[in-house]
């Protein structure tokens, strides 16, 4: 009896400090809400908190422009999207963390790596327009030393061409290059040399014969006379080199994934707008081209002057260039770096014409 006395007194003191503990934060709970309907005068702070939160994957490069342009300029959150940026140092873990859920959008080159991944069982959507190589733009080129001999991409047979890694868009790139001039990469040696600086210091030491470099690269590289361009690669083809990819339960919240891409169509044209405008086939800025380029120093730590060596062209509405995927995927299944897939699987268009319905003209 006595046991049954002592613990029926120990649960009632529990019991005590749990309603104490209960009051106590419902007085917590009473105060905020006394905060909240003080605050109430402040929307942008009741806003966000109503905002739907979004992680971002992305690298500090120019050809994340448009995400940088919502994020600065608000589009995002007049989507109800609390959108949230997530930085990384290469372009792989940015499609991991997308497959794996860790991040609702990535932003990054296509990759053999990545069609890999969906090829694996992995699940992601290509849904936009990142950076493409397109005529009459500056974005990619292939460079040699500037006494070099080599005029053209034919003359480069039997030469040491560098490249990022296997399986990149550079490694992509070259190999189509070389097809499209009677070449294939068996008749030259592609030296992977893992990263853009890399490139620019075999180039400059010539321990390779040319190098395929992006923009401001090729200028800088030019600017100091140690290479020269023999082609710019959109002269030569249309190639997707990167994309907007959505993971898989981000693209099934229908509702708030084409809210997103209203927020970034709206970025990408005021992107063309300001830097991709052309009078008389000539690019000329246009009415926020200054502040384009300050937003964009911004959020990669470059200087403007240097961001205006090479702004890279982006379809005005995102558009994906979507026949392109299976073009990509037919060469890398050729070359054995790809399981074969169907590009059905990894491209939705649809969610973009809807955002763009919504957005008008």
């Amino acid at each position: 009896m006595r046991r049954k006395f002592w613990f029926a007194l120990f649960s009632v003191i529990l019991l005590a400090f749990a309603l104490a503990a209960c009051g106590k934060d419902a007085g917590s709970d009473s105060a905020s809400t006394g905060d909240a309907q003080k605050s109430e005068g402040t929307p942008e702070e009741s806003s966000s908190a109503e905002n739907k939160k979004v992680d971002i994957g992305m690298l500090k490069l120019t050809s994340s422009a448009p995400l940088f342009i919502a994020l600065e300029k608000g589009f995002f959150a007049e989507e109800g999207i609390d959108a949230q940026e997530k930085w990384f140092e290469a372009a792989q873990p940015i499609s991991v963390a997308t497959t794996s859920g860790d991040i609702d959008v990535g932003a990054t080159g296509i990759t053999a790596s990545l069609y890999n991944m969906v090829a694996g069982g992995e699940k992601l959507l290509i849904v936009a327009d990142k950076g493409r190589e397109q005529a009459g733009y500056s974005s990619t080129a292939v460079l040699v030393p500037s006494d070099s001999d080599v005029a053209s991409i034919g003359d480069l047979k039997g030469k040491k061409i560098g490249i990022t890694q296997t399986g990149s868009t550079y490694h992509y790139m070259a190999g189509q290059l070389l097809e499209l001039h009677g070449l294939t990469t068996a008749d030259v040696e592609l030296v992977p040399v893992n990263s853009i600086p890399g490139l620019m210091e075999t180039l400059q030491s010539k321990q390779v014969d040319a190098v395929l470099l992006n923009e401001p690269n090729v200028s800088r590289v030019v600017k100091e006379g140690y290479g020269k361009v023999i082609a710019q690669v959109g002269d030569e083809m249309d190639y997707q080199t990167s994309g907007i990819f959505f993971s898989q339960a981000f693209a099934d919240d229908k509702e708030t994934a084409v809210k997103f891409l209203k927020a970034y169509a709206k970025a990408t044209r005021y992107y063309y707008d300001a830097v991709l405008t052309k009078e008389d086939d000539e690019i000329v800025p246009g009415e926020n081209y200054d502040e384009v380029v300050e937003i964009i120093a911004k959020y990669t730590d470059q200087e403007p002057e240097l961001i205006k060596l090479g702004l890279p062209y982006m379809d005005r509405d995102g558009k994906l260039l979507d026949t392109d995927i299976q073009t990509q995927v037919d060469w890398y299944v050729k070359e054995k770096l790809v399981d074969s897939i169907d590009p059905s699987e990894i491209v939705n268009t649809e969610l973009l014409e809807e955002a763009l319905q919504d957005l008008g003209k």
